[in-house]
């Protein structure tokens, strides 16, 4: 096992030689064991980050490693969910799942696999292509989950569930995955679901990462100020995120520089304030926190 679970070091990519850059210039570290939330809006570079993660593309400049070794070296020890869930639609749910043992052999654990079916009660002789949406993502996980994976990547997992199954899934997802050690790296567009969930955020704009490090730490780099709409000027010594006037009031989202004017009234951002305000401002300066230094406190 190895302490870190992806490591990129000025990672881009770029499809074709005159294409756009879907990954510019991306460094970050993320330490094993956690959950890590990747968000950002659509072209941000999320699914390109996952898939050179799982050895599926590989980088035009720059590099990734996985577990300590190159993305194609880890993938039996990687499990990846794809946006499209690509399953062989007629083959019955335990026919996946035996199919799921047979290409991991050695690692596969059928208790599991077995138990995030059940849990959705689908009948084992029931055939993929006569699964809904959200039946065809348990099938899809139980066979990422049952292959007992260091390294979890799921791309979208929730996309097509209702609110209710999302979070009856997620909690199957994160209760497994704790249970095995296992690190779950996750994309998703629903930023409320992942608070509580994720303890690292990965934010991508643009391509580049805006925002990584220990979820508790970038949240408690920024602050939520409320104030007249006039003191804006105060602020000029800390970095401003985003500020919005709404008649005599100005709400801003700073990272501080030292202490703030006594007038300002002062809170903590939620995740989804934290990255909505980031992506409101997507030329507000980026932030990068080492995971090794909370390690280390």
């Amino acid at each position: 096992m190895t302490d870190t679970a992806i490591e990129a070091a000025a990672l881009s990519k770029r499809f074709g030689r005159r294409g756009k850059w879907a990954l510019r210039d991306c460094t970050l570290q993320l330490p094993a064991g956690r959950v890590c939330a990747v968000v950002g809006p659509n072209g941000a570079g999320k699914s390109t980050l996952l898939a050179v993660a799982a050895g599926l593309l590989g980088p035009t400049e720059g590099s990734l490693t996985v577990l300590g070794t190159h993305p194609t070296e880890a993938r039996p020890r990687i499990a990846y969910v794809a946006q499209d869930k690509p399953l062989h639609p007629q083959l019955t749910v335990a026919d996946t799942l035996r199919l799921g043992q047979e290409l991991n052999p050695g690692r596969w654990d059928a208790t599991v696999a077995e138990r995030v079916v059940a849990q959705g009660d689908l009948a084992p002789k029931t055939r993929v292509r006569s699964l809904s949406g959200g039946q065809r993502t348990r099938v899809a996980l139980a066979l990422a989950l049952g292959k007992r994976p260091e390294l979890l990547l799921l791309d979208e997992p929730m996309a097509d569930l209702d609110p209710l199954a999302r979070h009856e899934l997620m909690g199957t997802l994160l209760a497994e995955a704790a249970e095995s050690g296992t690190t779950v790296v996750m994309s998703s567009h629903v930023v409320a679901e992942l608070e509580g969930s994720c303890d690292f955020l990965l934010l991508l704009g643009a391509g580049r990462v805006r925002l990584a490090g220990p979820l508790e730490d970038l949240l408690a780099a920024h602050t939520l100020l409320t104030g007249p709409a006039g003191a804006l000027d105060t602020l000029a010594p800390h970095t401003v995120v985003e500020s919005r006037t709404t008649g005599r009031h100005l709400s801003a989202l700073v990272r501080a520089a030292g202490p703030l004017d006594g007038a300002w009234q002062t809170a903590e951002p939620s995740l989804e304030e934290l990255v909505l305000a980031h992506l409101r401002s997507p030329d507000a300066p980026a932030l990068t926190l080492d995971p090794a230094r909370e390690a280390a406190a």
